[in-house]
């Protein structure tokens, strides 16, 4: 038996800050970002999936 996620509302919660991450990353489709002395980088595959490293 297959289960399927119930799909996600798309429209962006209007309370929080909200973030273009291509603008982010730029060409290069990473950035990396610091938070309390850690730096955590942030990826768009080609698949156009975001990935969050430590």
């Amino acid at each position: 038996m297959t289960m399927h996620p119930k799909p996600l509302d798309a429209a962006p919660d209007l309370k929080l800050p909200t973030y273009d991450a291509r603008a982010l990353c730029g060409a290069a489709d990473q950035a990396q970002f610091v938070l309390e002395d850690k730096i955590y980088t942030l990826r768009i595959t080609r698949a156009g999936k975001l990935i969050l490293t430590k």
